[in-house]
């Protein structure tokens, strides 16, 4: 049998060394500010403008405090670190925006440098060739990104210039004029309130071309790009690359079909090629996403927004039928067709926001109506960059503070901004996933003392809840399951004992059905979900429908939520109500006004649990551990662990006196027996099984 290669590198973490660099060099580091960048009068020397994410010339504060300079040099690097995180559909529109973005800067007086390598050694060779002082890049939340960053600047920290050491400029791009990030309340209800005035975008500036006689570098075409990308020798082994592809719901379908249930559509059908238009804002062979310059996604943005109008343009006609496709739900259209290209930096969160809002003046005599946007795309493109904004800044501020118990990272999945913390250097794998309404915090009293007896520990705060971002998709079990697949893959790097409180517990199993190569044990804590003795047949649809009734549910139940949460939380600590802490609660209610959350609360009304965690768990014999609170006031505890005994062979289990979370309400019982089943699971476990 063929054996999964699983590369270290993926997990490891920010050495100490780093992180002391970042933190003391970037204390007396150009943050460069609006008003600093345009009113900054020329600098002698070189500048190197470094991109990453932010490929556009069009409001980009770092092109406008590097052109104070005497010589520009744009430069980005093809690495295999930031490359090995994209999609193929990515790296097309990574190629088509670095078409756009060298000739745009070539009409700004520039060009663009393109090298292939480590980032760290281009730059350190680039500015002792050029004798740059400054190097300007855009701040990043990301985890692999700033740690990227680090080492960048650890490299840099080495290089002596006639005019001193060169330093790194990090730029953003304000979408609200904020002073002092620290002085920005959590909860997202109090910040409203401030009512901060919103800044405008910037036009691109003119740049001094860097004198130098050498190669500016050709771009890749798609297969080189791609033969660079297998170059890569810390890239995931085949097998494990397809395990990462395969969606959940083609391999749930393929399993269920051989119980006896047909699929009710075809997932394997083979799709006609694209035809694609001249003028086509979707670059990509899939066409899935607008892609392009700037300019091209500023028009495509043009169309969405006019959606109502009608149009006789065939680009626009096919954008705003992609649109009508895209609406799984309200306004989830926007972030399907343009998330990519705010990702990439093509166009910035606060350019959009203009482009909706100088639109929703002009159907509105200049005025903006206190109730609401007159057009849904109008609310769709305005909400949508005001919620990404929103959960960057509480990233930024997370990040900058460093505030709390645990070291918080940011990692980014389908463009979207996920919360987590890893404890431990060496041992097991274990990943610790949360239930509905909770966040990786809850794990408060477990990451460390777990980590403490030779573990790696990560801890998840899963989409839509807590602090991770909570975007305007369609939330179903399939999704958050994939969500758990992919960071295990990406970020830990090797199969995981996989560790599951209530709805929680129910994801983790899905992914030991699913994908049980990446997986060693399953733990479930008071797990959602049943067990159904003899089924012959099953069944599960992915599709979801938000209705009226729905929204209005979601919205009652919000309301409830807010009044009630206090003695919710604490009737599930029925032996030690002291656990269910003001922290704690305040917490769970500050993220109820987090943008996105109603949306969230409507996935409660369409969860369909309707595969038992029998059939979920039964590869996994021998390799179960239910931990089951006794008094779990939302579950029959008792008939679910009678049920556990007569119907799922080969699990133990360990009953406790506590409630719906045993893991908080008596965390030293809990991690006593969580660290003696890794102990007893890795004994029975070959070591060469998963290298």
């Amino acid at each position: 049998m063929a054996l999964i290669s699983f590369p270290r590198f993926l997990s490891r973490p920010l050495e100490s060394n780093h992180r002391r660099s970042l933190r003391s060099r970037y204390k007396c580091v150009c943050c460069v500010s609006p008003t600093a960048a345009a009113t900054s009068k020329g600098r002698s020397g070189s500048a190197v403008i470094w991109f990453k994410q932010d490929l556009r010339v069009d409001d980009h504060l770092g092109l406008v405090a590097a052109s104070k300079y005497q010589a520009v040099v744009p430069l980005y690097v093809f690495d295999h670190r930031i490359l090995s995180r994209y999609s193929n559909e990515m790296l097309e529109l990574v190629i088509f925006a670095l078409e756009d973005l060298r000739k745009s800067l070539k009409e700004q007086g520039s060009d663009l440098m393109i090298r292939f390598g480590r980032v760290e050694n281009v730059i350190r060779e680039l500015v002792e060739e050029v004798k740059a002082t400054s190097v300007f890049a855009e701040e990043e939340v990301e985890y692999h990104l700033r740690q990227m960053m680090a080492i960048v600047d650890e490299t840099l920290a080495k290089v002596s210039l006639v005019d001193g050491k060169p330093k790194i400029c990090l730029w953003q791009t304000p979408f609200y004029d904020i002073k002092n990030l620290n002085d920005l309340p959590v909860s997202h209800n109090e910040f409203r309130k401030l009512q901060r005035p919103l800044t405008s975008p910037i036009l691109p500036p003119t740049l001094a071309g860097a004198k130098l006689e050498a190669d500016w570098g050709p771009l890749p075409t798609f297969d080189e790009l791609k033969e660079f990308v297998n170059e890569n020798p810390w890239k995931l082994e085949e097998s494990w690359t397809l395990i990462n592809n395969m969606s959940a719901e083609t391999i749930l379908t393929d399993k269920l079909s051989k119980l006896g249930k047909r699929s009710k559509r075809n997932l394997n059908n083979q799709h006609s090629p694209r035809k694609r238009l001249d003028k086509s804002f979707f670059v990509t062979d899939k066409g899935n996403t607008v892609g392009g310059g700037t300019n091209a996604v500023l028009n495509a943005l043009q169309a969405y927004l006019r959606y109502l109008e009608g149009t006789v343009r065939d680009d626009w006609q096919e954008l705003q039928e992609k649109l009508r496709n895209a609406e799984s739900r309200d306004g989830a259209s926007f972030a399907t067709l343009f998330g990519p290209a705010l990702c990439l930096g093509i166009i910035s969160r606060r350019g959009v926001h203009y482009e909706a809002i100088k639109f929703e003046k002009e159907r509105n005599a200049g005025f903006l109506s206190p109730f609401g946007y007159s057009a849904a795309t109008i609310a769709a493109a305005a909400d949508a960059v005001c919620s990404m904004e929103w959960y960057w800044l509480m990233s930024l501020r997370s990040l900058r503070s460093n505030e709390g118990v645990y070291s918080t990272r940011i990692w980014r999945w389908n463009g979207y901004q996920i919360q987590y913390t890893v404890a431990g250097k060496e041992g097991p794998a274990i990943l610790l996933v949360h239930g509905f309404g909770a966040f990786l915090e809850h794990y408060r009293d477990n990451i460390y003392d777990i980590a403490d007896g030779g573990n790696r520990v990560w801890a998840i705060t899963l989409l839509g809840f807590g602090r991770s971002e909570k975007p305007n998709i369609v939330y179903t079990e399939l999704m958050w399951s994939e969500l758990l697949r992919d960071f295990t893959v990406e970020v830990v790097g090797e199969p995981v004992h996989l560790i599951g409180n209530s709805i929680g517990g129910y994801f983790v199993a899905i992914v030991a059905c699913l994908w049980p190569a990446v997986v060693k044990s399953v733990v479930l804590i008071n797990s959602a979900g049943n067990v159904i003795p003899e089924y012959s047949f099953l069944q599960f649809s992915n599709e979801r429908q938000a209705s009226g009734p729905i929204r209005l549910g979601a919205q009652l139940l919000l309301f409830y939520l807010r009044l009630n949460i206090s003695n919710f939380v604490k009737q599930c600590y029925p032996t030690r109500r002291e656990r269910a802490d003001d922290w704690l609660i305040s917490e769970m209610l500050r993220a109820s006004y987090d943008p996105g959350v109603l949306v969230v609360l409507e996935s409660i009304f369409s969860f369909k649990l309707s595969l038992p965690l029998n059939y979920l768990l039964e590869g996994f014999k021998e390799k179960v551990l239910i931990i089951q609170g006794i008094k779990d006031p939302i579950s029959d505890s008792k008939s679910k662990v009678a049920m556990f005994k007569e119907h799922c062979a080969g699990i133990v289990i360990r009953e406790l006196d506590a409630g719906h979370c045993p893991h908080d309400e008596k965390p030293e019982e809990v991690n006593s027996i969580i660290s003696e089943w890794i102990v007893t699971i890795e004994s029975k476990v070959p070591a060469e099984s998963f290298l």
